[in-house]
């Protein structure tokens, strides 16, 4: 009887300690600029945050983090990528940087070399990553088309998933776009999350 009582009581502290660990979330960890960071809409209309509720209405387990920074660049974010790491200690990684390095003109070899090591140090510590296409007006010429094939070239590199274009869909509607014409209004944003879930969903297990 006390050898039955004695098993009982080292199964329940078992299953005690194995509970937060099968409870607890994977996390996203969503690394990017305005354009994930809800600029200029409520942040309940965001992209990441219709991430997060369709990933409850599909019952995945997954906690979203959302560590965008508005005027956030490649550079800035590859200073900060490590910290975020250590911090969330991610499954996933989105990157959704870029943009204003493209508008900015930033010269396209220090573009792919800040992605590729927010890409490296993200598969560095065992997460995935899904690496989100940008673009920039035609205007800018030969550049343009250079700065979009930067992204599929990196990710190709680092064997990273990849997104074409976070505004696919949504680029050449003017009247989802705010008064700034850069930024989306809240009516976009299910469409960005619908681009950003065609690379994401292969990820979630």
């Amino acid at each position: 009887m006390l050898r039955l009582l004695i098993l009982r009581s080292l199964l329940l502290a078992g299953l005690l300690l194995l509970a937060p660990a099968a409870q607890a979330a994977r996390t996203i960890l969503i690394f990017g600029d305005s354009l994930s960071a809800g600029y200029g809409i409520r942040q309940e209309a965001s992209w990441p945050a219709l991430l997060s509720r369709r990933l409850q209405e599909k019952k995945l387990d997954y906690n979203v983090v959302n560590a965008s920074i508005s005027g956030e660049t490649s550079a800035g974010g590859r200073t900060r990528i490590a910290a975020a790491l250590r911090k969330h200690s991610p499954q996933i990684v989105i990157v959704a940087l870029g943009a204003n390095d493209g508008l900015r003109g930033l010269p396209l070899a220090q573009l792919r070399e800040n992605l590729s090591a927010i890409v490296t140090s993200a598969k560095d510590s065992k997460a995935q990553v899904l690496l989100v296409g940008q673009r920039i007006p035609p205007n800018y010429g030969a550049y343009a088309s250079q700065f979009h094939a930067s992204f599929g070239a990196v990710a190709e590199a680092r064997k990273a998933a990849l997104v074409d274009f976070l505004l696919a869909g949504v680029a050449t509607t003017p009247q989802l776009f705010q008064a700034d014409n850069l930024h989306p209004t809240a009516a976009a944003q299910p469409q960005l999350l619908d681009n950003v879930w065609q690379g994401l969903a292969p990820l979630l297990k």
